[in-house]
């Protein structure tokens, strides 16, 4: 028997990518149910049941177990340990004290930079800050494009 209208497409693609992007869209193998031992009475069961209801799909690189505490702790330093660069002040990268400071980062002052921008929007701000009721701040703005102008 023909039906007719919207046919939901079976689980969990409607259709495939092309060539090495195809993918299964008939579900496919996916992960197995994996439920915690213990836990309340029911809870195993419930939980295995969701999982069974919502299938998550094949993991491409399968299992990987949490880091040991060995990977962990590999590269902390501790707050008591000597420091791994003596000759670098604490300071360096800071805005204030010995050291270079944040021009070192090579970075364009970007308040300067937005602010050169918005020159050429200079006649809409003054028309703004000489509404009746504008604020003190525009018409500081104001101000301070115009002596970038």
């Amino acid at each position: 028997m023909a039906r007719g209208g919207y046919q939901q497409p079976g689980n969990p693609a409607p259709v495939s990518g092309p060539g090495a992007l195809s993918k299964r869209t008939d579900g496919g193998p996916g992960q197995p149910v994996r439920v915690p031992s213990g836990g309340k009475y029911g809870e195993r069961q419930e939980l295995e049941q969701m999982q069974q209801a919502a299938p998550v799909s094949a993991s491409p690189g399968g299992d990987v177990g949490a880091p040991t505490p060995a990977d962990i702790s590999a590269d902390v330093v501790g707050f008591d340990a000597a420091s791994q660069m003596p000759d670098v002040p604490i300071t360096a990268g800071a805005a204030s004290g010995e050291g270079p400071g944040l021009e070192a980062l090579g970075l364009p002052n970007q308040p300067d930079e937005d602010m050169r921008r918005l020159v050429a929007w200079l006649p809409v701000f003054e028309h703004m800050a000489n509404q009746p009721g504008s604020s003190k701040a525009a018409r500081n703005l104001v101000r301070q494009l115009k002596g970038m102008a």
